[in-house]
């Protein structure tokens, strides 16, 4: 791992991303329980623990107009690679945050709230995406799971940093309460909009967008160690890209159904990551500590940030071991089985027994259970399948509609939760968690029979065993001989990702009859 510690280095700082991320959601998850708030945005409700609450509509808005706002930006991911590729694009997501948080400081009107959640969200589905994107084009095969699981854990570390600055500020007695814990939202843009200067494009991208092999080949010197063999990884992208071209003419949406290898592989991308949205996680992460504190479980703030700071700890108990035994297949399913049953024991435990003691630190525990399965067992894998499984070619486009896709899953939950667990609705409280168990069995079946095994290969054996179409439980004994299948079959397209506009295609050709001589 020393030997690429460049590499690394860049994952790290372009998974600062997610950070900013799990910062917005462990503030806002707070803000819904802060009497400063509440004052503003919300109403007195003497008959509830504070003495105000907020109705079902605005909480809704307030958690849901930032997912919409990911998924719209995520799903356009494929237009903004083909203009501004990874960096221009994180670029211009730091510049929303910016915008969206004075916004939602300054503005004492639900209006201008809902504004700056909708920009913000625009801005972190680019975060999300294109970081994502960049992490997983340029990390070694062997480290690729590592860096998903650092982005992953930085998710996680800025939820638990949320949380613990609005335990502290939620003392606070106006105003200031809400206002000062969103000024922390302006330091990981800054860090990473200043960073991005110093760390190279992504190389698959340049050799996909422009066929630009020679800056490919340069990102790659900067990114891997000396005496790495810069020219062999460089010739397999070519190989690649030019099997890939083959397949098929074109390159955008509707491209990714129209043959049976990419439609698999987008379907695989799309679902594999929306595992996350199938296991119940936003419903914990969006209303943990409004749910602690309306059911009256000891101190809402304290049990939130000990569940947030077990998950953090789950987290970097799996990026240390995920290289070795970071198996997708079964991590997943072990993750959705554990997650199945605590929400179901919770659900059970305050049907028999609601608003009791003993049943409050019973839905603590579990919680605590169902976060550790979560961050530890599925959140990265889930977010590596998204990225891994999609092609060369319409990586941008697979991996931009399996984010929208999973931020439509998650809007979904945050725009239904209020319904069942807020008093003046359903006030279903944990029995919510019956739906959620029913949820994770889906999805845990579905990982059992169509999730391939990737583990250890790289962007490039994956394209191979696709193309030969091996089967999702042979994934992981196939033996990959470096020959595309594709290459052998009439050539259907001449050009990749925005080729044919910038007249690299004859570049392409010629490597492609260059590759298959090689193989």
């Amino acid at each position: 791992m020393k030997e690429h510690w460049k590499a690394l280095l860049t994952v790290c700082l372009v998974s600062l991303s997610s950070f900013q991320y799990g910062l917005d959601f462990g503030i806002i998850g707070g803000l819904q329980a802060m009497i400063g708030f509440l004052q503003v945005f919300g109403d007195r409700a003497p008959d509830t623990h504070l003495g105000w609450n907020i109705n079902a509509e605005r909480q809704q808005l307030i958690s849901s107009l930032m997912i919409l706002g990911a998924f719209i930006s995520s799903s356009t991911a494929g237009l903004t690679a083909r203009f501004f590729g990874r960096k221009v694009s994180l670029w211009i997501a730091c510049v929303g945050v910016f915008v969206s948080t004075a916004t939602m400081q300054a503005t004492t009107n639900i209006g201008g709230l809902y504004a700056g959640r909708f920009i913000i969200g625009l801005s972190n589905g680019l975060l999300m995406t294109h970081a994502q994107l960049y992490i997983q084009e340029c990390s070694p095969s062997r480290y690729r799971g590592f860096g998903i699981s650092i982005f992953t854990y930085w998710v996680s570390v800025g939820s638990l940093v949320g949380t613990v600055i609005d335990n502290f500020a939620a003392k606070l007695p106006n105003r200031n309460a809400y206002v000062i814990p969103l000024g922390i939202v302006h330091v990981i843009p800054f860090i990473l909009t200043i960073g991005l200067f110093f760390v190279p494009e992504s190389p698959r991208w340049l050799a996909t967008r422009y066929g630009k092999f020679d800056g490919a080949e340069s990102a790659l010197l900067r990114l891997r160690p000396a005496g790495w063999p810069v020219t062999e990884e460089l010739d397999e992208m070519k190989t690649t890209l030019a099997a890939e071209s083959r397949l098929q003419s074109g390159v955008g949406y509707r491209t990714l159904f129209q043959n049976p290898i990419d439609r698999r592989r987008t379907i695989l991308s799309v679902l594999g990551l929306t595992t996350q949205a199938a296991s119940g996680a936003m419903f914990v992460i969006s209303y943990g500590t409004y749910f602690f504190e309306m059911a009256n479980v000891g101190n809402a703030f304290e049990n939130s940030c000990i569940l947030t700071g077990t998950g953090v700890a789950a987290l970097l108990f799996n990026a240390l071991i995920i290289t070795k035994y970071g198996r997708r297949r079964v991590m997943m399913m072990s993750g959705f089985v554990v997650c199945g049953l605590a929400q179901l024991i919770m659900a059970i435990v305050y049907t028999i027994e609601p608003g009791t003691e003993k049943t409050g630190k019973a839905i603590v525990g579990l919680s605590v259970v169902y976060i550790v399965a979560y961050n530890a067992l599925i959140s990265t894998y889930a977010w590596l399948s998204g990225g891994e499984l999609a092609s060369q070619r319409l990586r941008s486009h697979t991996f931009g509609l399996a984010t929208a896709v999973g931020f439509f899953g998650a809007w979904l939950t945050t725009f239904t939760a209020p319904y069942f667990i807020n008093p003046l609705e359903l006030n279903w409280g944990p029995r919510y968690g019956y739906i959620w168990t029913g949820s994770c069995a889906v999805a845990g079946l579905w990982v059992w029979l169509y999730l391939p095994e990737v583990k250890d290969r790289t962007l490039e054996q994956i394209d191979e065993m696709f193309e030969a179409r091996v089967p999702a439980r042979k994934f992981r004994r196939y033996q990959c001989t470096g020959h595309h299948a594709t290459l052998d079959e009439k050539p259907k397209a001449d050009h990749v990702e925005g080729s044919s506009r910038h007249g690299d295609s004859s570049e392409l050709r010629n490597s492609a009859n260059v590759s298959k001589t090689e193989v």
